[in-house]
């Protein structure tokens, strides 16, 4: 087995019956965060990244987990894994240079029974159960699914310059969040598609690119993505329960 990649030996959840897969995307460069790996940050004296892992290891829908993350965070990973008892991690992987590569590397463990995966950010540790219920059983009658919060702000439409072009229609625009969802036989294919060049920040993008329908449920405002410092303490006051979104 080669250095880049771990593959545990935990025991994977039985007779869960609609249960699938779930990639955390956990490879980011954390430019934001001054270098700084942001998954390792503790949130009240627990990792940012178990905290994530946590709540896909406690829903049923989940029947595994797989984290993509650096190379050099591989065995770092393997001992939160072992250290707070995530039992359904079975697989550690090196990521890509870039979000569809990382995910591929996910998807290239997947077994060729498990047809459809959730994908989710690493830096997102306050996603509902719920949600990710909701993902996974709107995915089996959809070819890709997307958690995602409807825009209660005036959107505005701009030029190169700054200047105002335009107003949009806010009824119609969501913020994207994850979990995200793919048939896994789909979404190969979608990436065929692509060019080398072509970068994407999310999975839903890709699919939609390629021409499959993408069904969005409702996520949460407070299952935020953890990108900056400051973002780290409100994540804090989050979990103290002295902000509320």
């Amino acid at each position: 087995m080669k250095s880049t990649e771990i593959k545990l030996q935990y025991k994977v959840s039985e007779n869960i019956g609609c249960a699938i897969p779930v990639i955390i995307a956990a490879a980011g460069s954390s430019q934001r965060m001054n270098g700084q790996n942001k998954m390792f940050f503790e949130l009240l004296g627990e990792p940012v990244i178990v905290r994530t892992i946590k709540k896909f290891e406690n829903s049923p829908y989940i029947s595994r987990i797989i984290v993509v993350t650096r190379t050099g965070d591989i065995n770092a990973v393997q001992l939160l894994a072992e250290k707070y008892g995530l039992n359904k991690v079975t697989d550690i992987v090196e990521g890509g240079n870039n979000r569809q590569a990382s995910v591929m590397c996910g998807i290239k463990r997947l077994t060729k029974d498990e047809d459809a995966v959730l994908i989710h950010d690493g830096a997102r540790p306050f996603v509902d159960i719920s949600i990710i219920e909701d993902c996974a059983e709107t995915l089996y009658r959809s070819d890709a699914v997307v958690c995602a919060v409807k825009i209660v702000d005036t959107m505005k439409l701009t030029d190169d310059n700054g200047v105002v072009t335009g107003t949009l229609d806010r009824s119609k625009l969501y913020a994207a969040q994850t979990p995200q969802g793919v048939k896994v036989s789909l979404y190969k294919k979608a990436l065929e598609k692509l060019t080398n060049t072509e970068t994407f920040t999310d999975d839903a993008s890709i699919m939609e690119e390629a021409g499959y329908s993408v069904k969005i449920v409702n996520g949460a405002r407070h299952n935020i993505k953890i990108t900056t410092p400051s973002d780290l303490e409100f994540a804090e006051m989050l979990l103290r329960g002295e902000k509320d979104l």
